[in-house]
């Protein structure tokens, strides 16, 4: 299937790689494997995935390492597997720009529906019509961003924010809002990590000197240029 997404699985344990082959082959994606941190990068190298699934602790490069280093040069949407709840929803937001997570156990039909989810958001914005808003332009069907002709890598979380506030631009985004907007089907994060996706948005922003996400004290953020 030509028009299949294309989705990488890293982790050591092989049978959760056998589960998760299955249960995404039967869901008519195309599957590629890793058993080690070291193997996913080359891998990710010379290949154009969709989305990859990532467990954190692996031989040969964990996760956080795999995550930060493909965040140098790529927003290919990750979604980690963890044990550690807490410690998962604050990776997400303080360091690494991933989009998601699961945690283990996990049931291979919600992993599913966290896929689908991620591959929808960057059609979130509410026209896939080009937006310019003085400096900011947006491309939703292009998924592309730049800032006086200077384009600005985002995650797939990160462009789904930014699109959200500037589809009003002035309008107060309460985090409820716009965990709706990254998160579509449901998914609920914490507002931490929402105001972590922020963080992380701003400082992409602000090192091409758009200063342009503002905050609402107790309420949430707007988008003024």
């Amino acid at each position: 299937m030509t028009n299949a997404p294309y989705i990488l699985i890293v982790d050591d344990d092989a049978h959760i790689r056998e589960v998760l082959r299955y249960a995404l082959g039967q869901a008519g994606f195309s599957i590629d494997e890793a058993a080690d941190g070291a193997e996913a990068l080359r891998l990710a190298k010379i290949t154009d995935y969709d989305l990859i699934v990532l467990d954190i602790l692996m031989p040969e490069k964990d996760g956080i390492e795999v995550c930060s280093e493909l965040r140098r040069s790529s927003e290919v949407p990750i979604l980690f597997l963890s044990s550690k709840d807490e410690e998962i929803d604050r990776i997400i937001g303080l360091e690494l720009g991933a989009d998601d997570y699961v945690t283990k156990p996990f049931s291979p039909r919600e992993l599913l529906a966290r896929i689908r989810a991620i591959l929808r958001r960057p059609r979130t914005s509410t026209s896939d019509s080009p937006l310019n808003i003085g400096k900011l332009f947006i491309d939703p069907e292009r998924r592309s961003v730049a800032w006086e002709d200077e384009a600005v890598s985002l995650t797939a979380t990160e462009f789904s924010i930014l699109s959200l506030l500037a589809s009003r631009p002035g309008k107060v985004f309460e985090r409820d809002a716009l965990m709706r907007g990254a998160y579509p089907g449901k998914r609920i994060v914490s507002h931490r990590t929402i105001d972590s996706h922020i963080r992380r948005l701003r400082d992409k922003l602000r090192a091409y000197g758009a200063e342009v996400i503002h905050t609402s004290h107790g309420v949430g953020y707007r988008l003024d240029v």
